[in-house]
């Protein structure tokens, strides 16, 4: 759960607060590709995105963020192992576009 704990507060670094997001919002800096965030669906307690470089579309990731327990998790169908993986590719990739500059304005 420190994982995914861990993925909400980076994601609120790049984007502020994850229950205000716009549907679609970009961020575009000097010498790196546009981030390019999307709502895909709105719950009362979840918010789904899509987190992208655009026009590369890799990483493409589909994230769930858990409003009430302040988590966000990397959505993947695999296994266990599958999905650390994919949200230890969130979390640093994350804090890399944070370090990079990157700001989604929500």
């Amino acid at each position: 759960m420190a994982l995914y704990e861990s993925n909400y507060v980076r994601l609120g670094w790049l984007a502020g607060d994850p229950g205000r997001l716009c549907a679609t919002a970009s961020s575009c800096i000097e010498g790196d590709c546009e981030l390019r965030l999307t709502v895909c669906e709105r719950a009362r307690y979840t918010t789904t995105i899509e987190l992208t470089y655009a026009p590369i579309a890799m990483p493409d990731l589909r994230v769930r963020v858990y409003h009430d327990a302040r988590l966000a998790e990397a959505q993947c169908g695999g296994g266990m192992h599958e999905r650390w993986t994919h949200n230890m590719l969130l979390n640093k990739w994350l804090e890399y576009c944070v370090d990079r500059g990157h700001r989604i304005g929500s």
